[in-house]
């Protein structure tokens, strides 16, 4: 049952990236939007580098 606890923070993450919605491709008529095209990036990227500070916390 602890395990279910992180699986459910991100998975409430990527609902909120769906929730903003997602890059159509060919879709060129709006501006940039860092969080819309490259949500999963920028998530993956925070969960590693968080996941990468709590392993050297725990190491020291």
């Amino acid at each position: 049952m602890g395990l279910s606890r992180p699986f459910g923070v991100v998975l409430h993450l990527v609902d909120w990236f769906e929730a903003r919605g997602v890059y159509v491709p060919g879709e060129d008529n709006r501006a940039i939007s860092p969080w819309r095209d490259f949500g999963w990036l920028i998530a993956t990227w925070l969960i590693t580098v968080g996941m990468f500070v709590i392993f050297f916390a725990l190491a020291a």
